[in-house]
């Protein structure tokens, strides 16, 4: 039987092939899929603490989150066949309206798929109303809103008002993150949690949703 602990340690130092034919052959061989997502997500979950501690830096975050991509790739399919994926907790992901950046989104979005979450990534420079709406369509828990200029931090109010017009702010829990955001921002604007790293965003998220 593959061994799940050598698909964890491909994902930890980003060997994308390694990740690839390990979990192929997981698959094939009967393993729980679940228990492989799991053993691929916990490589990412260790390279998310790495890296909050400064032992490993942005592009060996890229390069493992890379050999995580590989195996999800093959697993996440027949999680979805399964109906298995609708018991994960939700996230929204974007950058706001008017932002064009999104290395920070993106090492956000993998600490989270690494935290187990269901990633809903809508990409960047996205309105109000398409965060807001896809929210309360997808049932999500979480909205992760990232901003890299000081013109666009207020449209991360935006979100939060619309929700509270909505009348589902009480439902869902909005994180802010960005160069310029500041804990002092994310409460003036109402915000539930500022982060400044991908993996304290994914750890604070994942107290969200339990």
């Amino acid at each position: 039987m593959a061994n799940l602990a050598e698909i964890t340690k491909s994902v930890e130092t980003g060997n994308a092939n390694g990740a690839a034919a390990l979990t192929t052959a997981a698959v094939e061989e009967g393993a729980d899929v679940n228990e492989v997502l799991s053993a691929l997500l916990s490589g990412m979950e260790s390279v998310g603490e790495r890296f909050s501690k400064n032992e490993i830096y942005i592009p060996q975050v890229l390069i493992s989150a890379r050999a995580l991509n590989r195996g999800l790739d093959i697993v996440k399919p027949l999680i979805e066949a399964s109906g298995a994926d609708k018991e994960q907790a939700r996230a929204i992901i974007c950058t706001v309206e008017g932002d064009l950046h999104d290395i920070g989104k993106n090492l956000v979005k993998m600490m989270f798929i690494g935290a187990g979450f269901n990633v809903i990534d809508l990409g960047v420079d996205v309105p109000a109303a398409k965060i807001v709406e896809t929210a309360i369509s997808e049932n999500v828990q979480v909205i992760a809103l990232s901003a890299l200029l000081t013109t666009t931090m207020g449209k991360m109010k935006n979100v939060i008002d619309l929700l509270s017009e909505k009348g589902v702010r009480g439902s869902v829990k909005v994180m802010v993150g960005g160069a310029p955001i500041t804990q002092a921002f994310a409460d003036e604007i109402g915000a539930d949690a500022y982060s400044a790293d991908a993996a304290t965003a994914a750890r604070v998220a994942k107290a969200f949703v339990g």
